[in-house]
């Protein structure tokens, strides 16, 4: 790495703080100018369910008593609760967050509420069983972008089903009080256009993929996720087809604040693995990760004549807290990543809770390969390098707004990003997240400015 794009990489970084975080703090102190000095005014005990719990619970607003009757089920409260001359929400229900805040999400529906048997909410049946053993759920996200960035977001000036997800899962908890193990298991089904790469297409050409055969045009489908896991003591061990533990960002939608994606996690990380990976919990506040791999993004036709050329790797890492507001993840790949080539990856990911409401994530990727990478007719060796970092400031509920900014090293030449976006709420069950993006690329005198929004619709 030359020393000027270093330092180029550095400052970026260092303004996009700066900037971003002022304007927060700003927009916090004019907030505190304007509302005044918040009032202490906290209720002593949470409002329930008169019917399974103690509703007394009087607090220093003198809000009525009725408030405290709060149905956890229906979320519903008396109106007067929302006049007690405080500034104070002491009107939080335990169950929808305040009901006199602008701000109501309401209870999300699930699909898993048609399979659920309600009990109330003091439920003292430890050892008598689980009713509601399986769960399941999805989401579907649409999307229009106006550039086409080849990262996922791939179809430009249209309406994209990007993805239409459906699981199933039990989990594997073997912190139950009556058992010292217990197993489970994950099914993941997607269809839209994001299908196709998250499908096993890691396997050396011109192997025919497991799940090539289920595209048509630009839609098809995939299963992201197929495997089952035991838990015993401090352990965790899942064997199947997975996704992967590198990075920050990942595949399904509602687990990302933006729309878009960086570089380093479509380019510098792998998605999905097939093979086993065990998790250990029994150090205090340390997590460890280690298994073998059959490369990166390959299926289960990896093993169906036993030639170890299509991937072999270990993939694991560790996580652990840094102070009292902040993670550290560390996570590699070493060995044979199948059609990628033999080499090292790693990523590294600091996760800081700066305020209650303000988050800022830096990450740093590495991954070195011998196999190369042709962009518009130009080859690269594949040695690739990022710096990645997310700030997110949550305004309530209901909205919260964010920037990322990236810079993404390919054999010599660098790419940048930055990315302004907001996540707006209406219901528990929707996010609309529409964003700003801007590509540069000195090296290849690229330039490109893209306007991008998309919809998720969780089930």
């Amino acid at each position: 790495m030359r020393k000027s794009e270093t330092q180029q990489a550095l400052r970026m970084t260092a303004a996009f703080a700066l900037l971003f975080g002022g304007s927060l703090y700003l927009a916090s102190s004019a907030d505190a100018q304007t509302f005044g000095p918040q009032a202490k005014c906290q209720p002593v005990s949470f409002f329930k369910s008169k019917d399974c719990c103690d509703t007394g619970c009087d607090t220093t607003c003198a809000a009525p008593i009725e408030c405290c009757e709060i149905d956890k089920h229906t979320c519903a409260a008396p109106e007067e609760c929302c006049d007690k001359g405080c500034e104070d929400n002491t009107c939080d229900d335990g169950c929808c967050g305040s009901i006199c805040d602008w701000c109501n999400l309401g209870e999300p529906w699930t699909l898993q509420s048609i399979f659920d048997k309600d009990k109330g909410c003091c439920d003292d049946d430890i050892c008598g069983g689980k009713d509601n053993w399986l769960t399941i759920g999805g989401w579907t996200q649409w999307g229009y972008h106006s550039e086409n960035n080849g990262l996922f977001n791939d179809h430009e000036g249209r309406f994209n089903n990007h993805q239409s997800w459906l699981y199933a899962e039990k989990v594997a908890d073997a912190s139950d009080p009556c058992t010292d193990w217990d197993w489970g298991f994950r099914v993941d089904v997607v269809y839209g256009v994001d299908a196709q790469d998250t499908q096993a297409f890691g396997q050396p050409n011109p192997e025919t993929h497991w799940d090539n055969a289920w595209d048509h045009g630009i839609y098809g489908w995939a299963i992201p996720q197929l495997y089952g896991e035991v838990a015993f003591g401090d352990w965790a061990i899942k064997i199947g087809h997975f996704y992967t533990l590198a990075g920050y960002e990942v595949v399904a939608a509602p687990d990302n604040f933006f729309y878009s994606h960086a570089y380093t996690m479509y380019n510098s990380e792998p998605f999905t693995h097939t093979g086993a990976l065990a998790t250990y919990t029994g150090l205090e506040n340390v997590t460890l990760y280690g298994g073998w791999t059959a490369g990166w993004d390959t299926g289960f036709d990896s093993f169906t004549d036993g030639d170890s050329s299509r991937g072999s790797n270990f993939h694991g890492g560790f996580s652990v807290p840094v102070g009292c507001d902040a993670t550290l993840t560390y996570i590699t790949s070493i060995g044979d990543f199948g059609e990628r080539g033999e080499g090292y990856s790693h990523s590294i990911v600091l996760d800081v809770a700066l305020t209650e409401k303000l988050n800022y994530v830096l990450q740093s990727d590495l991954t070195q390969t011998n196999s190369s990478n042709v962009i518009d007719g130009i080859t690269f060796d594949d040695y690739q390098i990022g710096l990645n970092n997310y700030l997110i400031y949550t305004i309530n509920d209901c909205l919260g707004i964010g920037a990322r900014a990236e810079w993404w090293k390919l054999d010599g030449t660098s790419f940048y990003e930055a990315t302004f976006g907001v996540n707006y709420r209406p219901h528990a069950n929707l996010v609309i997240r529409p964003e700003v993006r801007h590509d540069w690329i000195p090296g290849l005198d690229s330039e490109e400015t893209t306007f991008g929004i998309d919809a998720i619709l969780t089930f």
